[in-house]
């Protein structure tokens, strides 16, 4: 029996002894990160900038694996029910996370739950651009335009949750004024209609945005940070032209399924952070408006939950439906 039992805990060791160096060892073959979306937009560039330079730090292929579809919601299902080991990472954002899990009926998976915050790669204002022409130069004009005539301006976004429409909701709810959502495909339609004045507004990512902006082709009336932008320093802030504690921005970050190791979370946090800080790589992202916050991953977790308790209020305070 005894004989037995010494057997038994040396067995016991040995196998823990070979999980936690195979813990140790990661990486040790590929890792892929998943992105909700196709190649080209915010949560792409910011998958394939950090995949870059992990490939070189790991000596093993960091690989880009583009899942796009239903605003998200398939890219992100795949990632939440992937083996937790640290080789299938997820670039989620604003709206896999913390929205689509509000507005979409019987998802089928619950991010909050089955998705753990890693690292916060970047954060960047949205600004609320009109036609060079409008006649309106300041958000309190637009406001005060809009209850003169309630339910006949109109705002544009690239779909239901994503920022550019909350942050239109959440003007309007601040506001109390009566705004119709048009959705589109693509920006590039809205652009054009937004600077013939089919449309008076919408809440533009910074890198769509400036090109229009410094071309004349398009004005910027506020962002959507509480701080200004270094590159628009003479345009306001929402939250300073009246609607104090305004705050909506383009986020993402790196998450793995829940039950990932946490010495492995806590690996790609510092790893991934390191990166951030590299020169050229903190200069491309700044030189496009990103905030590169270093963050722990109990950091990200709680800036993540806060948003999430954000959007919920949002999104009850507006009375936004379900869809089906």
């Amino acid at each position: 029996m005894k004989l037995f039992r010494i057997i038994f805990l040396l067995l016991a060791f040995d196998i823990t002894a070979s999980t936690h160096a195979a813990d140790n060892d990661y990486p040790n073959k590929p890792v892929t990160v998943i992105v909700a979306y196709a190649p080209g937009g915010q949560g792409d560039i910011f998958a394939r900038l950090v995949s870059e330079k992990l490939s070189v730090l790991y000596k093993q292929t960091v690989v880009v694996d583009n899942k796009p579809g239903v605003s998200g919601t398939i890219g992100t299902k795949i990632a939440a029910r992937s083996k937790n080991d640290g080789y299938t990472l997820f670039l989620g954002q604003t709206g896999e996370i913390t929205v689509n899990r509000l507005l979409i009926k019987d998802i089928g998976y619950d991010p909050m739950q089955e998705l753990t915050p890693v690292v916060l790669i970047g954060n960047s204002p949205l600004i609320m651009l009109a036609a060079a022409d409008a006649p309106f130069n300041t958000v309190n004009e637009f406001i005060q335009l809009a209850r003169s005539k309630p339910g006949e301006l109109s705002y544009g976004s690239v779909g239901a949750g994503t920022p550019g429409h909350l942050s239109a909701v959440a003007l309007g709810v601040g506001a109390k004024v009566n705004l119709i959502h048009v959705p589109y495909k693509g920006v590039g339609p809205l652009m054009s209609d937004l600077m013939a004045g089919r449309l008076q507004v919408f809440f533009s990512s910074a890198s769509a945005a400036l090109p229009q902006v410094k071309g004349g082709k398009l004005k910027a009336l506020a962002v959507t940070t509480p701080q200004r932008m270094t590159s628009l320093p003479q345009v306001p802030t929402i939250a300073e032209s009246g609607l104090p504690g305004f705050s909506y921005t383009l986020w993402g970050g790196l998450f793995a399924p829940a039950g990932t190791p946490q010495n492995i979370i806590d690996t790609l946090n510092k790893d991934v952070n390191s990166i951030l800080a590299m020169p050229d790589l903190k200069n491309r992202l700044e030189a496009d408006n990103m905030a590169v916050p270093k963050n722990t991953p109990s950091e990200f977790n709680s800036y993540v939950r806060s948003e999430a308790a954000k959007f919920e209020k949002l999104i009850k305070d507006a009375n936004l439906k379900i869809e089906q």
